[in-house]
């Protein structure tokens, strides 16, 4: 714990714990913890468990030791109780009682070192309660012998508790626990993530499961501690581990001769990129950044130069960006990876990258990476790729690999930083060492900017550097961002360290760059755009039906041209595919669907197809049709020529206008005028029950309202945004206040509901302990990380199969391949989650996972053999590509990805 200290945290980390103490006094308290926090293993209660592969030879032998050692009568489940005394709990239990009195502050870390800290009641009853389980006697016997006997068990305990004390408060430099200092709350956190992950390092006897690599093998029960040489032991498991380098982050030199733009991308940077960058190396203490600005403007760009900058300003080391979907975040590692590299060849590194998204396994680029054969299997060929000097180190997985220091992930890892889950301590430790970057931070609903604004409270209290992206950020959000992370930082009080301009909470410029510096707020307003390409969309509403609406497209393009239908539902989507199937006009025109309900490589395919055609620099077919959900919004840079899409919020009508005449191409003479069909408004404020169940109504009626025939783009985005989500407007917009009440009624329900799993905001007084911190930790939350992802997305689990045709002739993907030719791991890419309307609530959802488990291992029988399969449902599929499940009719196309319809019974 002591290296990790000193060589694996950064100097921001560092500088955080040393707030109140001095680097030397931080020192010792760092050994302390890493000598004491097993304390609790010198009871009775933890030497007479059994042991975990319940090797009665090995107890008993263990046993006979203690027996012979001074400990008589002690015998293998010889308590009553020892379950109530386990060995962190019993160790802060121990350290705070009269007899060591060292801070409930400090001891609350000891307690929590298995992933979650005590109840504060509960130390006051544990010595009291359960003394059999910490002196091996409870009570008083009539016989003086006996007591007497029993007092010396009592005795014998207690005095090996008194000699670890006396031998530890010396290896750490103590002399008294006077001395020992009380720690903030944030500090507490940090500290027991660093324990922990001191812990789980030490308990690793090897750092890859081919036992290749040995870190602290166990130690034969013929060996005593005299016997191991503990400092080459040591040093030969931390060369071992140490499969990377730290990254090391250099001054941005930014002047008329250099420019890190051309560096690193080979480009001038925009007038707009040069100011933002300039505005941000002026800064002294760099917290908070927020770029607001157009899409397509180069804000990626300017969060990794401002990584750079803020990394090297606030003494960090690490990186992480988070996105919305899988789909943005796959597009998004291959930026970052690109970037990464640049450090490390710049450096002469080898820096350490992940990928933390549930499908990571199936993204090449990651899994392409040295040591980046994950724990399923090597390459084709048998050998690890060796590409570049960006690597994977195989230890940092599951809970741990937060702890990475380069990351790209979906949000939800950062959400969670706001969720009651056990261990969740590694996970602030790791954001505490980062620049974290969030991006498309618009696109999240009230739920989840519950957590997030919770997750900015943290990240304020550990001083890490965020830079927040967004082209469509309502002024209301800003505010709450940068009050989040003040609060974070400076506590109830920031409010009266806030040094501002007036007039900054409601600051409408657009581009704009907001700036924490300290307690200073900056905003940088004017930009020089004499250069600036602006669009003018022309928006017309169109309320036809299906069948008219097939015949305006084709019309739209009778004389070529790319046209981009976005719609809010998938079953939307799936019944406008089928009517410009069926309709005569299509000719040979290309149709592509692209939404959530494909096969995840089949949707890849899409996407990769569609960035070919009419991606920058595409070969753009004649004509072509692409029908779509929100995944179009986000993920792709794809351009069309007209688009028509479902009414929806504001910023993502604009989201989705930022696919239009994206790219500076020549185009069909008729289609030079970039068009916007907006579709489903039935009448006024009236805009069908699907769309008003997906957004609500009273945004749609703002938006239908300010939504004007001409919008220029970027000028008018922020002007719009701000216009609908300001509720000064409302007055403007006749028969609001229904949905209005609606929308407050929903948003409150949301915040209540966020709140039940969620941690506190961080507290500074001193004797703050995270005593309780993660109380009401459910047992569900732990189950797995869907089950965490869903607690901070408010969305509702469902079930995720692989999807098999199976016929007379044989079993197959549904791409026509026989499973006798496809590798084990080809076969578990072919996954897709049933539709919630399918699995409506938890007894469903259980009736159908016991329905696929019986199918599975009625055809499949042979998966829980494979590492890839095992554990996986299958839903068996007939020569249709349709199967049966409850009262539900489930069909799957490779145009179109899985339909379902409700059978009558």
């Amino acid at each position: 714990m002591n290296w990790l200290f000193y060589h694996w945290l950064n100097a921001g980390q560092r500088e955080l714990l040393t707030q109140s103490v001095s680097e030397e006094d931080m020192q010792k308290l760092i050994k302390f913890l890493g000598f004491f926090h097993d304390i609790g293993k010198a009871t009775p209660a933890f030497q007479t468990k059994k042991s975990y592969d319940n090797n009665a030879s090995l107890d008993e032998e263990l046993i006979e030791r203690l027996n012979r050692n001074g400990f008589s009568e002690l015998r293998v489940s010889g308590l009553s109780s020892p379950q109530k005394s386990p060995h962190a709990l019993a160790g802060e239990a121990i350290l705070e009682s009269d007899a060591f009195n060292i801070p409930a502050s400090v001891g609350a870390i000891i307690g929590g070192h298995h992933g979650k800290p005590a109840e504060k009641h509960n130390l006051r009853i544990q010595l009291g309660n359960y003394t059999a389980n910490y002196d091996q006697v409870d009570g008083h016997v009539k016989d003086p012998i006996e007591e007497e006997r029993r007092q010396e068990e009592k005795q014998a305990w207690q005095d090996t508790r008194q000699r670890l004390f006396d031998y530890g408060m010396n290896l750490a430099g103590y002399t008294e626990a006077g001395e020992i200092p009380e720690v903030g709350q944030p500090q507490a956190v940090i500290l027991e993530g660093l324990l922990i992950m001191a812990d789980w390092l030490s308990s690793s006897e090897w750092l890859n499961e081919d036992r290749s690599k040995p870190l602290f093998p166990l130690i034969g029960l013929d060996q005593g501690y005299q016997d191991i040489d503990m400092t080459s032991r040591f040093k030969n498991a931390i060369l071992t581990w140490k499969q990377s380098d730290k990254w090391v982050p250099q001054k941005v030199i930014l002047n008329d001769n250099t420019n890190p733009y051309f560096n690193h991308w080979g480009y001038t940077p925009r007038p707009v990129q040069l100011a933002m960058t300039q505005a941000i190396q002026a800064t002294t203490d760099p917290g908070l950044v927020i770029v607001e600005a157009g899409m397509g403007l180069g804000k990626t760009e300017i969060s990794l130069i401002a990584a750079e900058q803020l990394a090297y300003k606030t003494g960090r080391n690490g990186f992480f960006m988070g996105l919305p979907t899988q789909a943005t975040t796959n597009a998004m590692f291959t930026r970052v990876l690109e970037w990464t590299k640049f450090l490390a060849d710049d450096e002469g590194k080898k820096l350490q990258i992940d990928l933390m998204q549930s499908k990571r396994q199936y993204n090449s680029e990651f899994t392409n990476l040295p040591e980046a054969s994950n724990i399923y299997e090597q390459s084709e060929n048998g050998k690890q790729h060796q590409t570049g000097s960006v690597v994977v180190n195989s230890w940092f997985t599951g809970k741990k690999s937060i702890l990475t220091d380069f990351t790209v992930g979906t949000i939800d890892n950062l959400l969670r930083m706001g969720l009651k889950k056990k261990h969740l301590f590694l996970r602030h430790l790791g954001f505490s060492g980062k620049v974290v970057v969030i991006d498309e931070v618009h696109a999240y609903d009230t739920y989840m900017s519950s957590y997030l604004f919770k997750a900015m409270n943290w990240l304020g209290a550990y001083h890490v550097p965020v830079i927040i992206l967004s082209a469509t950020l309502p002024v209301k959000k800003r505010n709450q961002l940068v009050k989040a992370y003040l609060k974070g930082k400076y506590g109830l009080s920031y409010q009266n360290q806030l040094i501002a301009k007036d007039g900054w909470e409601t600051t409408q410029a657009y581009p704009l760059l907001t700036i924490l510096d300290g307690p200073e707020l900056k905003q940088l307003t004017k930009f020089d755009q004499k250069n600036q390409k602006s669009t003018h969309l022309y928006v017309q509403r169109l309320n036809v039906n299906d069948e008219e609406l097939v015949q305006a497209v084709t019309d739209k393009i009778k004389q070529g041209g790319v046209a981009g239908i976005i719609v809010n539902t998938v079953k939307r989507a799936q019944t406008l595919a089928k009517a410009f199937q069926q309709n005569q006009t299509m000719g040979d025109t290309p149709l592509m669907v692209l939404h959530s309900a494909f096969l995840a490589p089949e949707r890849s395919k899409q996407e990769e197809k569609l960035q070919r055609l009419i991606g920058k620099d595409g070969h753009r077919p004649h004509k072509m049709i692409v029908i779509g959900t929100q995944v179009l919004e986000q993920s792709l840079d794809i351009d069309f020529d007209v688009l028509y899409t479902d009414i929806a919020p504001i910023d993502l009508i604009l989201q989705r206008a930022g696919r239009l005449h994206r790219h500076d191409i020549q185009r069909p003479e008729t289609l030079n005028i970039p068009e916007v069909f907006v579709m489903g408004i039935q009448a006024p404020y009236e805009y069908g029950d699907a769309n008003e169940a997906i957004y609500e109504k009273y945004l749609l009626m703002k938006t239908d309202y300010f939504l004007q025939d001409t919008v220029t783009l970027p000028d008018d985005i922020s002007k719009l945004v701000q216009e609908v989500y300001d509720p000064k407007t409302d007055d403007l917009i006749p028969e609001i206040g229904e949905s209005r009440i609606k929308l407050d009624k929903d948003q409150a329900q949301e915040k209540q509901r966020s709140k039940v799993f969620q941690i506190a905001a961080p507290k500074f007084r001193l004797k703050s302990t995270i005593h309780g911190w993660l109380d009401y930790d459910f047992r569900n939350l732990n189950k797995d990380e869907q089950s965490a992802n869903a607690a901070v997305r408010d969305i509702q689990e469902t079930v995720e199969v692989i999807l098999i045709q199976c016929t007379a002739k044989g079993q197959y993907l549904v791409d026509g391949r026989s499973l006798r030719d496809v590798s084990d791991r080809e076969i578990s890419e072919q996954v897709i989650r049933l539709p919630m309307a399918i699995t409506p609530n938890a007894a469903v959802i259980t009736k159908v996972i016991n329905d696929l488990e019986d199918k599975t291992a009625e055809y499949f029988d042979k998966w829980q053999e494979s590492p890839w399969l095992r554990g996986s449902l299958a839903l068996p599929l007939d020569d249709n590509l349709s199967a049966t499940l409850g009262n539900w009719r489930l069909m799957y196309s490779e145009d179109l990805g899985l339909n379902y319809t409700k059978e009558d019974k």
